[in-house]
């Protein structure tokens, strides 16, 4: 009898115990189970079955089919000894292999690898076990502070490495320059032309500077695969141990003259490297700058009110109903609410507008902006990791730490490099000592140790995740939030742009601006019963019809019972009186004859007013208009999407002439109105069926569905949780260009990944030809790879100054 195994599994999205009994049933008739048992209660499934016959991803995508999802751990670590790309792909691998491991992703950039598991298959410390035996080092991430303590022990390090390996090299490096023709001026002692004063200078440099690339190569080939320290180790090895036979050989043969070795050659590498190295670990540094520049928003303290009195504590220590005082020119510590008092509140570290937003009791305050002029009480609601910033920090780490479809690609052509080139450095060598050079070794070397030294792939794993992280830093600080590193890939691909409008080309903050009666009906008598329906319907509509009742000293009233009807309008009743305010296809529904007010609607929807009819009774009551303004950059940010190629189209609830009018005059191509929510998403199908790449931009609840169809989903950051939740780039900014500034950021970023995957590509391709045939010498090699891999970093830091069209 076959071993079997037990697994449990957390599961999402259960609602009832008949939820329970469906997976139950689904897992129990899966080839391989031998029982599956789940408990409601505590939301877990435990299955028994034979592993040779299936697997947990079975059970994972079984429960995912029938609707409900598998909850995983997730833990980011820190990783210590990757010297390449080939590395990350090494421990990305294996980690990917571990039974009870969902998915892993190793950032080269970052140096850290992000992990989806399940606690009760796989543990912490299994794969801190698993990846040392790699030769590498996992440590949970801490706090940011102990990150940048970690990354400033290493820039000591590698800045000690260099000085004292520099010291060692330069007299090599000084007799080697004065060998050539052209410097045969320079005086050179003849003691440093000896080979064993030579040795005694390289040695150090090889064996102490050098040992982290014996270590990780050792590390490396025993585990059956080969990074760039194999490449290095290998390179400079066979110069300096070359260079003891010669000296050996000048002293047993008592040459006259010194013989021509290559100790420096492989000092010279050594020390480039490092140098190199420590370039690379400051200008990674930087690409990180846009999250310090984020948490560095955050206020340090918070004055709250406690047993009575007032007292100055740590923002960790504030808790969810603490009382905040916030004093003029202070930053508002966590979200909150207003209430007591009223000031200007500067918001433009959030949204990006620089306008202070005035703030009176009852309305939200969002932590880490600046209260400009008045005293502020404000009660605590969101704290810690759920506050706005907090929120926006987790969003930027994410889309930095994941990968672009195109970084996969690099991944795999890196992980089979350093073998690939091992086998060119043998059969380059081969070719000098059988054919070139026949009988001459050190000829058939020098290409051999050059090819090894600078086809390193470090450029190749640092091209993509670099610039990820910059272009995604630097959206974020333009008030632009991709969710990961495919969306800011694959936003530069959109070719339709959907735009709901109520809140999004328009302010979204309605004003009531006609009421026309009908027959025997007064405007007061419409007003009243208008007003009390639509009290209980949070549409911005509707707030606007009541607070104008009120501004008109209309007495509004609770309705007996009220119903919203999703693309239709409302009914209610009141005093005994059916209300019904919405379309004509409310009216129609209800058998209300609308014939003797449609000139008074047409012309009110002709000037991009939204008219509503009222219905009492069974009877016209009359027409009501609201006028929502569109925002005034709406029609500039349309313009600059025309001049990025982008179709732009407006699709909205409201009836067909308003929403014309509306679109008229913004500048939009097409307008798709008198749309329910639930057809949102359907025509959003619709335009991908005719192969579009299609963005939708909204930031209403009605919106999420289609923002989850589309291929980019955009949720203004002004509104609802939501939205942002099922979008794919949150715009903090209530504003469009943001909409043109992600495409562009989308498109920089892609095109500076391809000249960083470009150069580092063809950096390797034609440099190992060259060294093939002899034309490089091994310390130009080394300084070359040293620096291929920070001009790759540097060109990336490039979209951290990066200007758009639209100003910003």
């Amino acid at each position: 009898m076959e071993t079997q195994k037990e697994v449990s599994l957390q599961i999402q999205g259960m609602t009832c115990a008949a939820c329970a009994t469906k997976i139950e049933k689904g897992l129990n008739k899966m080839d391989g189970v031998a029982e599956a048992n789940v408990n409601f209660a505590i939301e877990k499934t435990k299955v028994t079955y034979n592993p040779s016959v299936t697997s947990v991803q079975d059970f994972e995508e079984k429960i995912e089919k029938l609707g409900y999802h598998v909850a995983h751990d997730k833990q980011t670590f820190d990783i210590s000894g990757m010297t390449c790309a080939a590395c990350a792909t090494k421990i990305e691998k294996r980690l990917n292999k571990m039974e009870g491991v969902a998915s892993a992703s190793v950032n080269f950039a970052l140096e850290n690898v992000a992990v989806d598991y399940d606690q009760g298959q796989v543990t912490v410390n299994d794969m801190i076990e698993t990846v040392k035996k790699l030769g590498y080092s996992l440590k949970t991430q801490t706090s940011k502070e102990d990150t940048a303590n970690s990354k400033d022990e290493e820039i000591r390090h590698q800045t000690g490495k260099f000085i004292f390996s520099a010291i060692l090299t330069l007299p090599l490096l000084w007799t080697m320059v004065t060998h050539f023709e052209f410097t045969s001026f320079i005086y050179s002692p003849d003691m440093l032309m000896n080979p064993w004063v030579q040795l005694a200078l390289a040695a150090p440099v090889q064996f102490i500077v050098g040992a982290q690339f014996y270590k990780s190569a050792y590390k490396a080939l025993k585990n059956g695969s080969a990074n760039m320290d194999v490449l290095v180790a290998l390179g400079t090895s066979v110069a300096f141990f070359y260079s003891i036979f010669l000296g050996y050989e000048w002293q047993v043969q008592g040459q006259v003259g010194m013989p021509e070795l290559y100790f420096e050659a492989a000092a010279v590498i050594i020390t480039l490297i490092i140098l190199g190295k420590l370039f690379e670990v400051r200008a990674k540094g930087r690409t990180g700058q846009a999250i310090q520049k984020l948490l560095g928003m955050q206020a340090k303290t918070a004055r709250v009110i406690r047993n009575g009195e007032e007292q100055e504590i740590a923002i960790e220590e504030v808790i969810v109903g603490d009382t905040i005082m916030v004093r003029p020119g202070e930053k508002i510590p966590v979200d909150g609410q207003i209430v007591k008092g009223e000031s200007a509140v500067d918001e433009s570290m959030i949204t990006g507008e620089s306008i202070p937003v005035d703030k009176k009791t009852g309305d939200v305050a969002i932590g880490s902006t600046i209260n400009k002029n008045g005293l502020l009480t404000i009660e605590a609601t969101k704290v810690g990791k759920d506050t706005a910033l907090s929120q926006i920090v987790k969003v930027v780490e994410e889309a930095q730490g994941s990968k672009a479809d195109i970084q996969r690609v690099a991944d795999r052509v890196s992980g089979i490099f350093v073998p690939i080139v091992v086998l060119i450095a043998i059969a380059a060598s081969l070719v000098w000592y059988f054919i070139v050079a026949p009988g001459d070794l050190r000829s058939a070397l020098v290409p051999a140790i050059t090819i090894l030294v600078i086809a390193c792939p470090c450029a190749l794993g640092l091209a993509t995740p670099t610039s990820v992280m910059a272009g995604s830093g630097r959206a974020a600080e333009l008030g632009v939030l991709f969710k990961g590193g495919e969306y800011l890939e694959n936003t530069r691909s959109l070719t339709t742009i959907v735009l709901d409008k109520t809140g999004t080309v328009t302010k979204g903050e309605p004003e009531l601006t006609d009421v026309l009666p009908n027959q025997h009906f007064t405007e007061e008598e419409v007003l009243y019963y208008v007003a009390s329906a639509e009290n209980n319907s949070e549409h911005p509509l509707a707030e606007a019809i009541v607070k104008g009742a009120k501004a008109m000293g209309v007495q509004v009233k609770e309705s007996d019972s009220f119903e919203a009807i999703p693309g239709y309008g409302i009914q209610a009743s009141i005093n005994g009186k059916m209300i019904y305010v919405g379309t004509r296809k409310l009216m129609k529904q209800q058998n209300i004859t609308v014939d003797s007010v449609e000139n008074q609607m047409t012309k009110l929807e002709s000037e991009g007013k939204t008219a509503m009819l009222i219905g009492i009774d069974n009877q016209l009551a009359g027409v009501i208009a609201v006028a929502d303004t569109v925002k005034e950059t709406s029609k500039a940010a349309i313009h600059r999407m025309h001049q990025l190629g982008l179709e732009v189209i407006m699709l909205t609830g409201d009836n067909e002439r308003t929403a014309e009018a509306i679109g008229k005059q913004v500048g939009i191509d097409h307008v798709i109105a008198e749309v329910v929510p639930e057809q949102k998403a359907e025509q959003i199908k619709m335009l991908q069926d005719m192969d579009k790449k299609v963005a939708m931009v909204g930031d209403g609840v009605n919106d999420a569905p289609a923002l989850a169809v589309a291929d980019i989903g955009m949720a203004i950051g002004t509104g609802t949780d939501v939205a942002i939740e099922a979008a794919d780039i949150t715009l903090m900014r209530g504003d469009l260009n943001s909409v043109a500034d992600s495409v562009e950021i989308s498109a920089k970023t892609m095109r500076n990944i391809k000249q960083n995957l470009f150069f580092a590509f063809f950096y390797n391709s034609a440099s190992i030809p060259v060294a093939a045939i002899g034309l490089l010498a091994p310390w130009v090699a080394g300084a070359a790879m040293a620096f291929s891999s920070v001009s790759v970093v540097l060109n990336a830091l490039r979209l951290q100054r990066l200007k758009l069209k639209g100003g910003q």
